[in-house]
């Protein structure tokens, strides 16, 4: 027996990330513009740094809470009442060791081996693969695509919902196309769980990055204390801290001991002194994420004005979110183009095969960069399709 035989088909099974096979392929390229991931080009700003490193060096290095420092879930409950017009209580969050641990960790409370979730896809792939390795069946509902916008079909979704089905999965707005379910949209969806007795995982992280105003549509908008939602989220867009590795579940506080047993037994907390940054980026951090949101604003518009002016790009503006998904006329493996995009155009783009079910034919571009850099990207881009 090999050592690779004598793993787990578990572990085995988990698949190599599309997006990050080609960020391998050209990491440190010269002159390369880097769209291909979720992250602007800002530091973490200063204030939120500043916070994290004079805990540090006060000596706040030991364990602390497992569901979280108690300042910072206090200054999630006024975050939620500042942006999402909603009161709920400390009991109702959870800290965890970045979004992507929020979602293993919902996962893992809500199904048993054998369950499946059904998400909407084009989708981010951490979902499916974390609802994989909890031998959990991750079911694709595609996206309708027409006319370059991007829409839900309801039928289909709850088609898609059986005997084993435990959860939905929402990720609006939606990484990567930006669809933005409307409130009736999580009207009707919330109808349907509640209708076959399942949980919605509802991941919001984008929900400031809404380009028709104000914030997007919130399942906490509409939902009743009884229904069955948990909230993902992370620290990592608004405030520019995705190297942080900090998130959050909002859940029922019947939950609370569930979730703590399984933060003790995966990470045992997240770092009092990076929770000491946290809070200062929910206190003080409000301009910070307006100038950032209204940066991208200004970004889509520069970027996606000028690749659908070739008339070769299926495309409408986003409506949330940080990418362009571009279905680029000719091209047919979006894989081999992300390569050839990067070798011909000097751009790094995501190819949409990693991102599941009606996403084979698209690119995602993260346009949260400085503007000349996008306005330089979008030129480039436009000369490749041009050309093709």
């Amino acid at each position: 027996m090999t050592i690779m035989t004598s793993l787990s088909p578990r572990a085995l099974s988990a698949p190599e990330s599309g997006i990050v096979q080609v960020v391998n392929y050209a990491r440190n390229r010269e002159g390369l513009i880097p769209l291909w991931v979720g992250e602007g080009d800002l530091p973490t700003p200063d204030f939120i740094s500043r916070a994290a490193a004079d805990a540090l060096m006060a000596g706040e290095t030991f364990y602390t809470w497992q569901r979280g420092f108690p300042p910072l879930r206090e200054a999630l409950v006024r975050y939620y009442e500042r942006r999402f017009q909603k009161t709920l209580s400390p009991e109702n969050f959870y800290v965890t060791g970045s979004g992507m641990q929020a979602i293993k960790l919902a996962i893992e409370a809500i199904t048993s081996p054998g369950d499946e979730v059904v998400l909407l896809t084009p989708a981010w792939p951490n979902f499916a693969a974390a609802a994989d390795l909890s031998d959990a069946r991750p079911v694709s509902v595609p996206l309708r695509f027409q006319n370059g916008k991007w829409q839900l079909d309801l039928g289909r979704l709850e088609a898609a919902i059986g005997k084993k089905t435990r959860a939905l999965f929402i990720n609006t707005p939606s990484n990567p196309t930006g669809w933005t379910a409307s409130r009736d949209d999580l009207e009707a969806i919330l109808v349907v769980a509640r209708k076959h007795g399942i949980w919605v995982v509802a991941d919001e992280i984008y929900a400031l990055y809404y380009y028709l105003g104000g914030r997007a549509p919130s399942f906490l908008d509409i939902m009743e204390e009884e229904d069955r939602i948990l909230f993902v989220n992370s620290f990592s867009k608004n405030w520019a801290m995705t190297g942080w590795r900090v998130g959050w579940i909002v859940a029922p506080p019947a939950m609370g001991q569930v979730l703590e047993n399984l933060i003790q037994y995966s990470t045992s907390g997240v770092a009092q002194f990076m929770q000491r940054g946290a809070v200062v980026a929910l206190e003080e951090g409000d301009d910070f994420v307006n100038a950032n949101v209204a940066r991208a604003r200004g970004n889509r518009d520069l970027f996606c004005d000028a690749l659908i002016a070739t008339n070769r790009v299926e495309k409408l503006k986003p409506d949330g979110a940080l990418y362009a998904f571009l279905k680029i006329d000719g091209v047919t493996d979006s894989r081999r183009a992300a390569i050839e995009i990067v070798d011909k155009a000097g751009i790094g783009l995501a190819p949409g095969t990693a991102f599941g079910t009606g996403g084979e034919l698209f690119m995602r571009a993260c346009f949260l960069r400085d503007p000349a850099q996008i306005a330089e990207a979008a030129d480039r881009l436009r000369r490749y399709i041009l050309a093709l």
